[in-house]
């Protein structure tokens, strides 16, 4: 009875060493993080009563709105709208709904305050597109309703904020009215609505707002014209420019009388040459005027004449207007001065009293000032205080109050454009002996936790005791590297122009740089981010860099500026306005010997120039000169084009580094039947375990590897708009894969019926593409093998043996390869917005689609389920090698979901990283949200478990030296025993 005991202890306690493949509670946070932004805040409107909690609700350029604590600045809740479905306005009704106006006015929804329940949901009809505006009068109200007025689709619509029901609409546009302005009248349900017809006709309509009714209509011509917009300064009075710029005009529509006054900038003192154009503003009796690089404060007088009160030269921001106690109005005035920003609050009307003045340090690298909305709350001694948020140009969002910043957000971090990993630094050798017995005395303390945990004999405190435990042992947040490449630093590159480096362990933001702006480039665009400078052992004195290249402007002919960043500093460490532009970049397979790779930019003329500038860089490019081709895709004139190196530039153009170019071949798609929508290459740095794939009939196929290879899509003009624009009759999609050096078209495919979008992956030799059958009405994803035929002798083992083979021979794009495909196409559930595939260092590891779902979800799909050699009977030999049964659509399992349960809202990219653990690759996914996780496509064959109880394993083995000695002991008395008998 003892051995049986012992026997069934030790095997329950080595059923207990088995690491457990499943996610549990307590493990959420060990490998992944989440996190959840809004974007560059465009609308607020502040939410501050004495019960409830005191919030503010936003709209971003992200497409988001959002209910944020005041006291924290956290989300209380969000909603992310569609791509299309911008935000126009947002306010409040009845103390209890957020209004919404969106879609270029045609939609408006109600969400509940507390919770963000969308209440209701209007659309609204028009027969013109005209500017959207929004009202909700606070003295409109029929029974417990209150009236909400949307102007939009040339139309004046009313609609109830209890259901949204639409009580009444007046048609503008059937009178060739643009509207301007929807002016509510004081303490009346009577409004105001002024607009123009052409370009010098003025409209103001006075309209009962309870019942729609046309109460009166006065229009006026002007000579001057009118443009721009136009600045309401009271009630009955509004400000706009004519069509010269020069001349600002003063329209006034009381006691049924529309009056013109002009005022000449050039009265005011002021030049009228260069851009003039009025800011949008609220304010009572002012307004704002820009000209060129410094803004005017006007003042409507007494007398309607018009005084600039203020000059400002720097960058200033105001505030609309704010009324509180009885009527009064404040607004705010937001200055910079040197490292500070000065907040400024003025009573209504009165620009030399202040009723707060303020000065708080501010990072520069926030940038500078945007937008201010401020908000006032009683302090103790019953006096009136104000609050001010603040976004600045790095798209931060900023809570301050009494000179401090009580919080703020880093929302550039929803708007990345481009992302890049860099390795952290080696870390230095030389431990202390105090700081080991620590953490011995850590590590036996963490195991017996563990051990009770496993034991269940935990208590609370020692369940959240291994938690803590679990994760400062991980070491995933030290800023150093560790021995399987799991930390690393995420840089990313934002919409703002900042740069921020993020820890791949928790998420956090290690450093961030805004980018500078050059006298030469004010607002560069089109950033892209590249890798510059990748030191290994023998340079590690030299820190990591990136390169980013933009342009100076929207063309494409626009000089193009440099900056090169030290990633593990985040200090800017040189930057350039060049005199060329670069319509396209080019990193080089090649290094200095300070590993700063080479790069070639490719300007509208279609020169290329070679960075670095050094002799060195140059001694390489000339070595490889023969050697470098690259290709460019014209998808608006349906043109693929292969480039290779001609010659150093001659002419005007006297740089060594300056190369002229020669079209090597061209591939032109008829417009009329084909239009390119998508071109995918492969990774530059994939790894290709092996080239042979063994089939179940002991049979050997070679795949067909070419970096050079690319997979282009096309489809029928009349298919190019969104799903259901075409019949299936008129549409098509047309997939190519191209050898990019000879130009030669290696596999061609037509899939009648259908459209894009498509998304693409292509990776070794395989090409999979997302695309919808309209015949189906149902998405599919196609899959194609490219293999390589003319290695198709070297199957036999003798010949490999003695090497007659021509497994070593140099393959070269100019020998037409001798290839076959394999194709299969399958339905899949879901919409998609961005596929990846996973990477390993050394691609041993079987692969996964990473497919982001429409649903912001990133969906984990073993690449076995896309093979083309599917069948719907499969032989024992098939299935042994890992061939799934053949069904008609691709399976969904919820636990292949790498995101669990959370959403990467606006989701727009997918970044899968090797790690140095082969089983291992890290994922980035990156939208409004922010998502990382690791990723064992083949499990982890390669590594323990980091919650893998060592103190378990340790008391199983001397639970079984125990257990043999006892045992041993217990037969030698029975064999004694036996001897005696």
């Amino acid at each position: 009875m003892a051995i049986r005991f012992i026997i069934l202890t030790l095997l329950f306690l080595s059923s207990c060493t088995i690491p457990s493949l499943s996610l549990y509670e307590d493990q959420v946070g060990l490998m992944d993080w989440h996190q959840q932004y809004i974007g560059k805040v465009k609308h607020a409107v502040f939410h501050t009563q004495k019960t409830g909690r005191k919030r503010v609700v936003v709209s971003t350029e992200e497409n988001v709105i959002a209910s944020l604590d005041l006291r924290h600045g956290e989300i209380f809740w969000r909603h992310v709208l569609g791509t299309n479905d911008v935000v126009d306005g947002i306010d409040i009704a009845l103390g209890k709904y957020v209004i919404t106006l969106s879609s270029d006015g045609s939609t408006v929804r109600a969400w509940n305050l507390p919770d963000g329940q969308m209440v209701w949901e209007s659309f609204l009809r028009g027969s013109k597109r005209s500017k959207p505006l929004l009202l909700v009068p606070t003295n409109l109200k029929v029974d417990k309703d209150s009236l909400i007025l949307v102007s939009s689709k040339g139309c004046l619509h009313a609609v109830s904020s209890i259901d949204g029901e639409i009580l009444w609409t007046r048609d503008f546009a059937a009178e060739s009215v643009e509207v301007q302005q929807v002016i509510q009248l004081d303490e009346s349900d009577q409004i105001y609505v002024v607009g123009y017809a052409g370009s010098s006709q003025f409209h103001a309509y006075q309209i009962n707002a309870m019942n729609g009714e046309l109460l009166n209509h006065e229009t006026a011509a002007f000579s001057g014209g009118f443009v721009g917009d136009v600045a309401l300064v009271s009630s009955d009075t509004l400000v706009t420019l004519d069509t010269t710029r020069s001349i600002l005009v003063t329209v006034s529509f009381k006691n049924r009388e529309i009056t013109f006054q002009e005022t000449h900038l050039s009265n005011l003192g002021e030049d009228s040459s260069g851009m003039v154009e009025i800011l949008p503003s609220s304010l009572t009796g002012m307004f704002t005027v820009k000209i060129n690089n410094y803004k005017l404060f006007i003042r409507l007088t007494s007398e309607d004449k018009l005084e600039v009160v203020h000059k400002v030269v720097h960058e200033t921001v105001v505030s609309d207007a704010l009324v509180f106690s009885e009527g009064k109005e404040a607004f705010a005035v937001v200055e910079h001065g040197g490292s500070k920003v000065d907040i400024t609050v003025k009573p209504g009307q009165d620009w030399n009293n202040n009723l707060v003045q303020e000065s708080i340090e501010m990072d520069h690298q926030r940038g500078l000032v945007h937008k201010v909305f401020i908000n006032n709350y009683l302090r103790t001694d019953r006096s009136h205080g104000f609050r001010a948020l603040i976004v600045m140009e790095d798209h931060s969002l900023l809570l301050v109050q009494q000179g401090k910043i009580v919080w703020n957000r880093e929302d550039a971090l929803a708007s990345i454009i481009d992302v890049t990993t860099s390795e952290l630094p080696v870390e230095k050798e030389g431990v202390s002996v105090a700081k080991v017995e620590h953490s011995l005395f850590e590590w036996l303390k963490g195991h017996m936790l563990k051990l009770k945990g496993t034991l269940m004999l935990a208590s609370p405190e020692d369940v959240a005791a291994i938690q803590a435990i679990r994760l400062k042992s991980s070491e995933k947040s030290k800023m150093t590297r560790d021995h399987n490449g799991f930390r690393k630093l995420l840089i990313v590159l934002t919409k703002a122009r900042k740069i921020f480096a993020l820890h791949s362990g928790d998420g956090r933001v290690v450093w961030s740089l805004l980018l500078h702006k050059s006298e030469a480039c004010d607002s560069p665009t089109e950033l892209n981010l590249y890798q510059w400078q990748t030191p290994h052992h023998h340079a590690m004195d030299e820190n990591p860099s990136v390169l980013v290249v933009g342009r100076c402007g929207a063309s494409s002919k626009a000089p193009a500026i440099l900056s090169f960043v030290d990633t593990y500093t985040g200090k800017e460490l040189n930057s350039f306005d060049l005199v060329h532009s670069a319509v396209q970049v080019m990193p080089l397979p090649f290094t200095d010997s300070t590993e700063q790779r080479l790069h070639l930019l490719v300007d509208d003329d279609r020169r290329i120039h070679l960075y670095p500038k050094t002799s060195e860089a140059l001694s390489i490019f000339q070595q490889e000169f023969s050697n470098i081709y690259w290709y460019s895709v014209d998808a608006d004139n349906g043109i693929i084009k292969g480039h290779a190196v001609k010659s150093k530039c001659a002419g005007e153009v006297l740089d060594d580094f300056c190369f002229e170019t020669r079209v090597l071949w061209s591939i032109i798609f008829p417009m009329e039947s084909e239009k390119i929508i998508a071109a995918v290459s492969r990774k530059q740095n994939e790894v290709v375990h092996t080239q042979a794939k063994v089939t179940s009939e002991q049979d050997v196929m070679y795949k067909y590897i070419s970096k050079n290879l690319l997979f282009v899509a096309t489809v029928a003009p009349k298919a190019s708009g969104h799903i259901g624009s075409a019949d299936p009759d008129e549409a098509w999609l047309v997939v190519y894969l191209i050898d990019t050096i000879t130009g030669r078209i290696l596999h061609r495919m037509t899939h009648h019926g259908a459209q894009g979008p498509v998304h693409a992956v292509l990776s070794e030799n395989w090409v999979v593409y997302h695309y919808f059958n309209l015949r189906a009405h149902r998405y599919e994803m196609s899959v194609t093998e490219i293999y390589d035929q003319s290695r198709a002798e070297n199957k036999d083992v003798l010949k490999l043996v003695l090497g007659k083979h021509n497994l070593t021979a140099p393959v070269s794009s100019y020998s037409r390869p001798e290839i076959t495909t394999k194709s299969q196409t399958y339905f899949f559930t879901h919409s998609v917005k961005a596929v990846a595939v996973t990477s390993t260092a050394k691609g041993i590891t079987s692969k996964q689609l990473l497919i982001g779902t429409i649903g912001d979800q990133v969906l984990a799909l073993d690449k076995r389920f896309l093979d083309p050699r599917r069948s719907i009977n499969p032989t024992q030999a098939e299935k042994e090698e890992g061939i799934i049964p053949l069904a008609d659509s691709l399976p969904i399992i919820p636990q292949s979901y790498v995101t669990h349960s959370l959403k990467v809202e606006g989701l727009r990219g997918i970044l899968t990283v090797p790690a140095k653990l082969e089983s291992t690759t890290l994922v980035f996914a990156y939208g409004v949200d922010l998502f990382y996780t690791r990723l064992a496509p083949s499990r982890t064959y390669d590594s323990l478990t980091e919650d893998f109880s060592y103190a378990l394993l340790l008391l199983t083995i001397v639970a079984l030296v125990a257990a043999i000695f006892v045992t041993w002991v217990l037969s030698e008395k029975k064999e004694l025993r036996e001897k005696w008998r």
